[in-house]
C-alpha cells in the first residue's frame, strides 16, 4: 500500500459527530441547576464534545499535546529575526521543562510530545522526544516547491499515526516550532481564503516596517513560482507549506479518529486546520478555536473555518500556548456537565 493509500484508508475513518447527542446534552444542559445559557460558551462546547467523542459521560482526563517541529529553508531571505538554529535550541528547552508551551501544559495537567519531523540537527536520544525526521528541513518555497509530494504525504501520517499510537486521548491538541514558519502559513492562508498577501502577511516573531513589507514579496514569489493547486492539499503543502504544518495536520485528523476534541492554537495551528479541512470536510465539527492570536491573519482564517476562538489574550507565541490554556476552559466545560446536578436533583424549584 502506498503512503497515499494509507492515508486516503485513514481519513475513511473521520465520520460526522454524533449530533443526537449533542441534542441529549443541550436538554440535559437545560435542566441543570443554574439560569439557563449562564454558563455561555461552556455549555455549548460540553454539547459539541459529546456529540464528537459519542459519549453522555465527557472524557477530558487524557490531554495531549504534540509539539511539531520543522526548519524552514525560507529563513535564508530574511523572512524571520531569529536565526534557524533557535528551532532546536528551543525543543531542548521544552525537553527539560523550561518552555511556555511545557509550563503551560504541565499547569494545565497536558501530556506534552515533542515531534521532530524536519529540524535541521542531529538530536541525541532524548526521552520526550519522537525521532521521525523526514528531511533537515524544507527548501526555500521562494525558489521552488518546499519539499516532494510524498515528504508532505509521509509528514500528514507522522503527526497522525503519533495520535493513534496513544491508549487514551480525550483532548487532543498541536503546537509547533519551526523558525520562519508564518511564512509557509501565510501562503496556506492565502489559498484557500482569498486573503491578499499584505493581509496574511503579519510580524511573525517579531518583524517590523520594511521588514515585514520583503516578507510579503517573499510570499507573492513562493506562490507566482509555485501555483499551488487549492483543490490539492497535498500539493499546497508540499509546494509552499512546512514538515511541521504537516504533521499538525495529522495531529488534528489522528484527534478526529480517536473522537477527541481537536484544539487549534494560533496562525500556524489554523493553517493546518485550513489543510486539513480540505482532506477531510468531517473534520470541520471536531475543531475547537482555543484562542485568537494577534497574528494578523488569524480571525480571517477562523472565520473561514466557522470557528470562533475560546479566548482572546493578545497571546502571539504559538508552540500550542493558547490550546494549552484552552484545554483548561475545555475541561471546565466537561466537568460542570458531568458533575452537576439538575434542578430536580438538587431540590431547587425550575423557572414557571
Amino acid at each position: 500500500m502506498t503512503s497515499l493509500n494509507t492515508l486516503q484508508e485513514h481519513l475513511k475513518q473521520i465520520t460526522p459527530p454524533n449530533t443526537a447527542l449533542q441534542e441529549q446534552a443541550a436538554e440535559r444542559e437545560y435542566y441543570l441547576a443554574k439560569p439557563r445559557g449562564s454558563l455561555g460558551r461552556l455549555e455549548t462546547l460540553a454539547c459539541q464534545l459529546a456529540s464528537i467523542q459519542n459519549n453522555s459521560r465527557l472524557r477530558h482526563k487524557h490531554k495531549l499535546m504534540v509539539v511539531c517541529a520543522g526548519d524552514h529553508g525560507v529563513t535564508e531571505e530574511g523572512v524571520s529575526p531569529y536565526a534557524k538554529e533557535v528551532t532546536y535550541q528551543q525543543i531542548l528547552n521544552f525537553q527539560k521543562g523550561f518552555g511556555a508551551i511545557t509550563v503551560l501544559s504541565r499547569t494545565a495537567d497536558v501530556k506534552v510530545q515533542l515531534l521532530d519531523v524536519g529540524v535541521d540537527y542531529d538530536f541525541p536520544a532524548l526521552p520526550h522526544l519522537i525521532a521521525k525526521k523526514i528531511a533537515k528541513g524544507t527548501k526555500n518555497l521562494s525558489k521552488g516547491p518546499a519539499m516532494t509530494r510524498e515528504e508532505a504525504i509521509q509528514s500528514i501520517l507522522t503527526g497522525l499515526e503519533v495520535v493513534l499510537a496513544e491508549p487514551y486521548v480525550d483532548l487532543v491538541a498541536a503546537g509547533e516550532m519551526g523558525i520562519g514558519n508564518t511564512t509557509p502559513s501565510s501562503c496556506i492562508s492565502i489559498v484557500y481564503t482569498g486573503l491578499s498577501p499584505e493581509e496574511s502577511t503579519g510580524r511573525g516573531s517579531g518583524l517590523s516596517g520594511e521588514l515585514v513589507r520583503h516578507k510579503v514579496e517573499i510570499i507573492k514569489r513562493a506562490l507566482e513560482i509555485n501555483k499551488p493547486d487549492p483543490s490539492d492539499p497535498i500539493d499546497v503543502l508540499a509546494k509552499v507549506g512546512g514538515l511541521e504544518i504537516g504533521a499538525m495536520c495529522g495531529v488534528y485528523l489522528g484527534g478526529a479518529i480517536r473522537k477527541a476534541g481537536v484544539i487549534i492554537d494560533g496562525f500556524i495551528g489554523a493553517a493546518a486546520a485550513l489543510l486539513a479541512a480540505k482532506l477531510c470536510p468531517n473534520i470541520k465539527s471536531y475543531l475547537i478555536a482555543g484562542h485568537k492570536s494577534k497574528e494578523k491573519a488569524h480571525s480571517a482564517v477562523l472565520d473561514f473555518l466557522g470557528l470562533k476562538p475560546l479566548l482572546d489574550l493578545d497571546m502571539w507565541l504559538g508552540e500550542g500556548s493558547g490550546a494549552a490554556i484552552a484545554m483548561f476552559i475545555a475541561e471546565c466545560a466537561c466537568t460542570h456537565f458531568n458533575e452537576m446536578r439538575t434542578m430536580d436533583e438538587a431540590a431547587i424549584k425550575d423557572i414557571i
